[in-house]
């Protein structure tokens, strides 16, 4: 069975964030597709269900668990798709919680991939272990359906940010929640205006097997409307400041659809016996 790794929100090998795909005729078992995924030891492992020539299903799967939500391996197999199973240069994911996102390749390459809004709101109730999740003071937190944002004084701060991943663990499992947004088995993400781009962010999610994301571009549906909002612009580019580090650029289309691009980079083509 064929399997492509993709470095993902990069143009350069050993950036961006890797991820693996997939591609099938049909759907593998559940546990056998959660451990191919264990093997790989990636964030993300991309299982993609052809449809037809432009429409796929796809689901995808950490060390640890299946997730309702990935960008950058979205990314990956739309890269793996539009390189080798089909000449569309458009074509849809169906996604079991999402919907439809369509997904186009530009000219030079570039993937923009079109996600549903996940806006973030102001909230002042939040556990008391959330003090503890890093080694610096935050101005203001944010919560969406997939994370915690923490809106650092500076962009040195999230550079320099400590994590303490047993405190992370401990919120993902926090239940109690005092918003209008209903969320569970909380990630955290830190972030800041930059200098050099609109927003800088960095991921963290050790309860799911990624103690931080190299770059997380469904996070993103939630930063980049922050950051639109406070920028007073509709079109920004977020950079991921992990140590391997991505660019995305993203651009709010509507109240409820936004389009994330970024480019990627093939790093392997494999065989494995399952």
């Amino acid at each position: 069975m064929k399997m492509y790794q993709v470095d993902a929100f990069t143009q350069q090998l050993f950036k961006g964030n890797p991820a693996a795909v997939l591609v099938l005729d049909e759907w593998l078992d559940d546990v056998l597709m959660q451990n191919i995924a264990l093997e790989n030891n990636l964030a993300e492992t991309a299982f993609v269900k052809r449809v037809d020539d432009e429409n796929y299903e796809i689901r995808w799967f950490t060390p640890k668990v299946e997730v309702d939500f990935c960008g950058h391996a979205t990314l990956a197999s739309a890269f793996v798709l539009f390189k080798d199973f089909t000449r569309a240069k458009s074509i849809q994911f169906h996604v079991k919680k999402l919907g439809i996102f369509t997904i186009t390749q530009a000219e030079d390459g570039k993937i923009q991939m079109n996600f549903p809004v996940r806006k973030p709101v102001q909230v002042t109730d939040y556990p008391e272990i959330l003090n503890k999740v890093i080694n610096k003071p935050f101005k203001a937190v944010y919560l969406n359906p997939q994370a915690y944002i923490l809106e650092l004084e500076s962009e040195q701060d999230v550079m320099d940010a400590q994590p303490d991943l047993v405190a992370i663990a401990e919120i993902a499992q926090h239940h109690h929640v005092s918003t209008a947004i209903t969320a569970t088995d909380l990630d955290i993400t830190v972030t800041a205006a930059s200098d050099d781009y609109d927003y800088v962010a960095r991921y963290f999610a050790p309860h799911k097997g990624i103690n931080e994301d190299p770059v997380t571009g469904s996070m993103h549906t939630g930063l980049a409307p922050l950051w639109a909002e406070k920028l007073g612009k509709n079109v920004l580019v977020g950079y991921q400041a992990s140590e391997r580090g991505g660019k995305l650029y993203c651009e709010i289309q509507s109240a409820e659809r936004i389009e994330i691009s970024g480019y990627a980079k093939l790093y392997m083509q494999a065989e494995i016996e399952v």
